[in-house]
């Protein structure tokens, strides 16, 4: 069984950064596509980044291009989450996703608990 653990979210002022982790246990997930998931309040959750499985390839949502970066780190079984020029609109719990096949092209197995992000005006 998969577990995520994500880490490193906080309340920050629009402008600044932040960046979240997301540790793996239970299998290596070198293989697994990865990504990163957000949900506002009052909103339905929203794709925000992702790896493909073979980790060549990375999208991001129109909304963060530019501002966040995805990487990952097979050695120690983690993925992480830049995020520069942070919004308001960027507030949201930021969920870290992994699947054998794709977190894009379908809804992800495997999910972490989440961690809040706030991002003061």
């Amino acid at each position: 069984q998969v577990q995520l653990v994500e880490s490193g979210g906080g309340l920050v002022q629009a402008g600044g950064s932040l960046r979240l982790s997301c540790a793996a246990s239970g299998r290596t997930l070198s293989r697994y596509s990865m990504g990163w998931f957000r949900q506002a309040p009052g909103k339905a959750r929203e794709f925000v980044a992702a790896f493909s499985g073979t980790g060549a390839r990375t999208s991001y949502a129109d909304s963060v291009k530019g501002r966040f970066t995805i990487s990952r780190d097979n050695a120690v079984n983690t993925e992480s989450l830049q995020m520069n020029s942070l919004k308001p609109e960027d507030t949201a719990v930021y969920y870290c996703a992994a699947d054998p096949i794709s977190v894009v092209s379908r809804t992800p197995t495997y999910w972490g608990q989440g961690t809040q992000v706030t991002v003061s005006s």
